[in-house]
């Protein structure tokens, strides 16, 4: 049986200025602004992966608030409140010493106080606990309990607010629990006909599909039988959304897709082929890359476009450029309104979950590696060689190798794609994401 990790999720609210970038960046370390050298991937900073005393976590910001007016402030934190009550594990409601409470603090927390949701009431902006004690207070007025004083800009009070985030966090959270169903996660931007797909192959209407972007609610899993195996699919549906502010539903789409990624083990992208690729497919791929899982492209709407010969070519070759930092991704033309082409995906999934969970014995993988090195010298600077040692799979899903060799330096990132392009010339791996973990030895160990 497959053993899944489920990494929790904890969501931050809060009205605009009281902190939550200030706090994000403090908690997720620098890390979270580094912009990778790999083309397509941008980090909004959405959400960011934290370890405190060995346990891992996602954190996510459920979103910015357009400081319009007062009425448009309460409904947004509202719908972010909503946000994080359906995605989140923990949720952490940020307020701010320095403003005191305000009115939208008071309807947030009403709101939070009857999800059920373990909430935890962060006070922001306590640069001396001591003199601001009445501050903070003032916040047992929300009757969210104790009040947590931080300052996010100087870094205290965070290990004492940490540690109380992870004594909220469920049973199972982080540990393994025994499902050996495939989960896959559909995931696009708005009106690509995720739900259209689902539908289809549930073979009847689960999830409301309409042509508003946004109108299906909450992620609904759907158990499928295919051929005698069972499958669970995630939907990752947007929210109801009554102002159409670009970025935010951007946000809130991100949000939801780093939920659905992180409970899924394989992501179908759905791209629109009427549209072609776009920066907001690169953005999500860029989610499903990250966390390692296995993926599918899918390019709905394919009755839609007009073809000659060469079109699935074009397109495909569109695809690979836009994403070209998942090559590895199965590519499959469908149209979820003529059913055309759609059971090929069960036989893609299947195919994905064997690469994903492959395993290769370490002698193998060392002749593979030897003739490798012999075919293609490793790189050398200034008369030192890289040398390669020794290469075995530490595990799967995605699969990961530790490579041992005399100078991680020489180790060059197109040295280490050349070895990862042998492994998969051997072995296939189609559709996941290889991970090399590159370990220094000296030479006489």
């Amino acid at each position: 049986m497959s053993k899944k990790k489920r990494r929790p999720i904890v969501a931050v609210v809060g009205r605009p200025n009281v902190g939550k970038s200030t706090f994000f960046n403090a908690i997720a370390g620098e890390r979270i602004s580094i912009v990778k050298d790999t083309p397509g991937i941008t980090r909004d900073r959405i959400y960011a992966d934290v370890t405190w005393l060995d346990k891992s976590f996602t954190i996510i910001d459920t979103g910015g608030i357009e400081p319009d007016s007062k009425d448009i402030i309460l409904s947004q934190m509202r719908e972010q409140a909503q946000i994080a009550i359906d995605t989140a594990d923990v949720i952490l409601f940020m307020v701010d010493a320095k403003q005191g409470m305000v009115d939208a603090d008071d309807k947030v927390a009403d709101m939070l106080r009857r999800s059920q949701k373990p909430v935890i009431l962060v006070v922001n902006k306590v640069d001396s606990y001591e003199k601001q004690q009445l501050d903070v207070y003032e916040f047992y007025n929300l009757g969210m309990g104790e009040p947590f004083a931080i300052s996010a800009a100087n870094r205290q009070g965070m290990g004492d607010l940490l540690d109380e985030v992870l004594a909220h966090f469920p049973e199972d959270a982080d540990t393994e629990e025994e499902d050996d169903r495939t989960r896959i996660a559909i995931v696009g931007k708005p009106n690509v006909g995720k739900s259209s797909i689902i539908n289809k192959l549930i073979g009847e209407d689960r999830l409301i599909v309409s042509d508003i972007a946004g109108t299906t609610r909450d992620a609904v899993d759907a158990v499928v039988k295919h051929n005698g195996r069972e499958y669970i699919f995630i939907d990752t549906a947007g929210l109801r959304r009554k102002n159409k502010i670009k970025e935010e539903l951007e946000h809130f789409m991100i949000v939801r897709t780093v939920t659905a990624v992180e409970r899924a083990d394989i992501v179908v992208l759905v791209i629109d082929a009427t549209e072609g690729v776009t920066e907001q497919d690169a953005k999500i791929a860029g989610i499903a890359h990250e966390r390692g899982k296995g993926v599918i492209i899918a390019v709905n709407k394919w009755d839609a476009v007009e073809k000659d010969n060469k079109t699935t070519r074009e397109f495909e070759k569109d695809i690979r450029n836009t994403l070209s930092f998942m090559t590895y991704a199965e590519l499959c033309f469908i149209s979820a309104a003529t059913g055309q082409r759609l059971v090929k995906l069960y036989d893609l999934i299947d195919m994905v979950e064997q690469s994903a969970s492959l395993r290769i014995a370490t002698g193998v993988l060392n002749e593979i590696m030897a003739e490798a090195t012999a075919l293609q010298q490793p790189p050398s600077d200034k008369g030192k060689r890289l040398r390669l040692f020794y290469i075995t799979q530490a595990s799967i899903k995605p699969p990961t190798f530790v490579i041992f060799c005399n100078d991680k330096e020489l180790f060059h990132f197109s040295y280490q794609r050349y070895i990862e392009n042998q492994i998969r010339e051997t072995f296939g791996f189609r559709g996941t994401p290889l991970k090399l973990v590159i370990r220094e030895r000296k030479e006489k160990e």
